[in-house]
């Protein structure tokens, strides 16, 4: 799974310690930002369920919907993450064992 630092802010709020990623067992994108100081637990957490974001376009969307930007996306980690998503990974346990994903 690939992490990388990057900056997301919204209207009122600057998380300089956010990270974007790709998870090769749920095939997605993800976004963790603005962390809670009690629970640990990001406020703003993009990329949960398998397949939500194949492609850094439709994150990047989404986060913007939701009223986020994000700082900090270089070529180098683009490429990196794309470099991941590339690689194709095994069905997940519950797509071998047939269960519903949705």
């Amino acid at each position: 799974m690939s992490r990388h630092p990057v900056t997301v802010r919204s209207a009122d709020a600057t998380d300089t310690d956010a990270t974007i990623g790709y998870d090769p067992p749920m095939r997605t994108y993800f976004l963790q930002a603005f962390e809670d100081p009690k629970s640990d637990d990001p406020g703003l957490w993009l990329g949960t369920r398998l397949e939500e974001y194949p492609d850094l376009a439709g994150l990047v969307a989404a986060a913007g919907a939701k009223g986020y930007t994000l700082d900090g996306l270089t070529d180098g980690v683009i490429a990196d993450m794309a470099r991941e998503a590339a690689i194709p990974s095994r069905p997940s346990l519950a797509e071998r064992c047939g269960w519903p994903l949705r």
